[in-house]
């Protein structure tokens, strides 16, 4: 055993193991070292598995196994080195994954086959025969900020398959109708048997002649060419809940492509775009804005009309000294959850407005206001020289 690794520490088993511990054993290192599992260190791993693949060789031929036990793996004739633990089949092995195994065909079905996923992508064709869910569709639709307060209720124009009216979904001419596959029987699926480096494997194959659907149409329907639907626009209603957040997605059960085989229609889902507001802005449930009183008002106190979102008026309250920035909140008068029955609340900063033009009564009535204030009131300047 100069040359090489003890086959039984290369499958990590005791001289004793059983043909199934072996084949076990086999199966879990073959796995573990796929250079495809391995993308970071290919080179290593495709050495491992053929160090693997001719451990296994040697070991589960009861001839080869007794000689060398007697020998070691560099005995007389050697052992290993013949392809795979089943004979023949060389392999080759580039960047892009596994070119193919000659003899073996192709490798990510028959991983996908052993191991129940396969590696680097490959996968078990395995068509499903059963119903079928309809299309799934997707839809944009932009509101008003009232409209995402108050709830609306919109008409989409859609387009979708329908099912032909001509031949009812079948795909068939009327008067015939789909006859069963010659090539897959009826089933929609193709076994085939390959010799793998693994052994004799299974895969199944989509049908080529029916596409999986185990019919074929001889004579297909003219209105729809086969399909058994026709592509229309449909008018469907939707009613977009009060609450509803900017981005937020209605779902419409029902109202997407038809099902195949008996199965559901699909949905149809419908992102809502809020429109920006020029006066209202919105954070989490509460509804905020910015509302202009005037001097005497913020001095005097007063008590104001704040338009609400719906349309209607709150009667607030200002006190006298009300300075810019001041924040008032007026309970449950923001937007309501869609889920549960919390309401946000009306947030509104004050913002006090200077008078830009004043008349000379008015003027002289604040000039007053600033003497008895101990302010000095502004002296008009003259000219450059006096």
């Amino acid at each position: 055993m100069a040359g090489k690794k003890d086959y039984y520490e290369v499958l990590g088993v005791n001289k004793n193991a059983t043909d199934e511990e072996l084949k076990k054993a086999f199966r879990r290192q073959a796995k573990k070292y796929h250079p495809d599992a391995n993308p970071d260190n290919k080179k290593e791993a495709e050495a491992k598995f053929k160090e693997v693949n001719e451990a296994y060789e040697t070991l589960s031929d009861p001839q080869k196994r007794r000689m060398y036990d007697q020998f070691g793996p560099d005995g007389p004739q050697g052992f290993g080195g013949s392809g795979g633990p089943f004979g023949g089949g060389t392999y080759t092995y580039s960047t892009s994954g596994f070119d193919g195994f000659s003899d073996f065909g192709d490798l990510g079905d028959i991983f996908s086959s052993f191991f129940g996923g396969g590696f680097g992508g490959g996968r078990a064709s395995r068509q499903n025969n059963g119903p079928q869910k309809g299309e799934d569709l997707k839809h944009d639709i932009e509101i008003t900020f009232e409209e995402s307060f108050l709830g609306v209720t919109k008409e989409l124009n859609i387009h979708r398959y329908e099912e032909c009216n001509t031949c009812h979904g079948s795909g068939a001419k009327p008067g015939t109708n789909p006859v069963t596959c010659t090539s897959c029987g009826g089933i929609g699926q193709i076994k085939q048997v390959q010799n793998t480096i693994l052994g004799q494997m299974q895969t199944t194959r989509t049908c080529p002649e029916c596409h999986g659907t185990g019919k074929v149409i001889q004579e297909p329907c003219i209105e729809c060419r086969g399909k058994g639907k026709v592509r229309k626009q449909a008018k469907i209603s939707i009613k977009i809940p009060s609450g509803i957040n900017d981005s937020q997605t209605v779902v419409l059960r029902g109202e997407g492509g038809p099902g195949q085989k008996g199965g559901p229609k699909g949905d149809v889902y419908v992102t809502v775009h809020i429109k920006r507001h020029s006066i209202y802005t919105r954070k989490g449930d509460n509804v905020y804005c910015e509302i202009p009183i005037t001097v005497t008002q913020a001095t005097l106190g007063a008590e104001i009309e704040v338009p609400m979102v719906d349309g209607s008026k709150e009667k607030v309250k200002i006190p006298e000294g009300t300075q810019t920035g001041s924040k008032f909140t007026i309970r449950n008068k923001g937007f309501k959850a869609i889920h549960g029955n919390y309401q946000g609340d009306f947030i509104f900063n004050v913002t006090v407005q200077t008078p830009k033009r004043l008349s000379k009564e008015q003027r002289e009535l604040f000039i007053e206001l600033a003497k008895t204030m101990n302010e000095q009131p502004p002296v008009k300047k003259r000219g450059l020289f006096g």
